[in-house]
């Protein structure tokens, strides 16, 4: 483990993919392994920029990433790519296919695009989006781009673990998206309208008139930075700067507010409740006599003849029980 965080530490793309790999792990054994390394290069995490993307299928999220991360490391900075795929709900598995709709940053020296399943998790994020950002901090990347699954309002998970949330919007998507619009209005720091090129060009600018109107409907999630709206083309480019430039406003209006890093430690504790938390349900399902009674009541609760809350009670005791002998 050493071996690997060492040469994490100097850059090694195939070491960081395989620490990103045990980070991944659902084994044990890895999980320590990955622990172990995290631990190790803890003290060069925490530099990088951490930007979250999201939109619904068809916005152009990987158009855009692509066109931001050459725009990036045309600037000299090195660009890592967390893009999470949803995983099939009935196979589990993922298609993992965006090293190929990012041909051309997937290529380029300066970036590392890493897909991930999201297993069903909450807002699209997997549960080890997080420790993947701090071993892409710790091999040298400058800029971090989560980019996640579908809109709405889970996508607070998004929100709560990058320093700006940018939202992907459609030109002339029409009244069918409001209800998306309302989830992550209240939580993004940017809305992008993407494919503003061609045709679609005024159709872009009138749904910018009309996102920026509803953002007054709205409180700002901070009150060190007012929601921007912007307009671009992942395909042409157009924006790509602007958006960038946006980002860094986003930033410097926090640091000079002095709330950028008081922002980052509260999401570190939220991190750390919310592996309490997972760690604590795993714990609950291994126990014997949780394993012993659960078959029973879920097929009590699923025919209706016990009562979910009942269940839940029964279950409870069952762990308690053993942990009190």
């Amino acid at each position: 483990m050493n071996e690997i965080a060492e040469k994490l530490a100097a850059g090694d793309r195939a070491a960081l993919a395989r620490a990103i790999t045990l980070v991944e792990s659902t084994r044990p054994d890895h999980q320590a392994e990955a622990r172990a390394i995290l631990t190790a290069v803890m003290d060069r995490t925490g530099g990088a920029w951490r930007v979250g993307l999201t939109g619904v299928p068809g916005v152009g999220k990987s158009t855009l990433i692509e066109a931001l991360g050459g725009h990036l490391t045309a600037k000299g900075m090195k660009v890592a790519v967390l893009a999470v795929d949803p995983s099939s709900t009935r196979s589990k598995g993922s298609i993992l296919g965006d090293k190929t709709r990012m041909g051309r940053l997937a290529v380029d020296p300066d970036a590392f695009i890493r897909p991930s399943p999201s297993a069903g998790t909450l807002g699209g994020v997997t549960r080890k989006t997080r420790e993947s950002m701090l071993l892409c901090e710790a091999a040298g990347y400058d800029a971090i781009i989560v980019e996640t699954v579908g809109v709405g309002q889970s996508e607070v998970e998004v929100a709560g673990m990058v320093d700006v949330f940018v939202a992907l919007m459609l030109p002339g998507a029409g009244d069918e998206l409001q209800g998306i619009k309302k989830g992550i209005l209240e939580v993004a720091e940017i809305l992008f309208v993407n494919k503003a090129d061609g045709d679609n060009a005024t159709r872009a600018r009138r749904a910018a008139r009309d996102l920026e109107a509803a953002l007054h409907l709205f409180a700002p999630a901070s009150p060190h930075w007012t929601p921007k709206v912007l307009t671009g083309s992942g395909l042409t480019g157009d924006g790509i700067g602007d958006l960038w430039r946006t980002v860094e406003a986003h930033r410097q209006a926090f640091e000079t507010a002095g709330a950028f890093q008081a922002r980052r430690r509260e999401q570190q504790v939220r991190w750390l409740w919310s592996m309490v938390e997972a760690r604590v349900l795993e714990a609950f399902r291994a126990d014997p006599g949780v394993k012993a009674l659960a078959p029973g009541l879920e097929r009590a609760v699923s025919e209706g003849t016990l009562p979910a809350s009942e269940a839940a009670a029964r279950l409870l005791k069952a762990q308690t029980v053993k942990g009190s002998e």
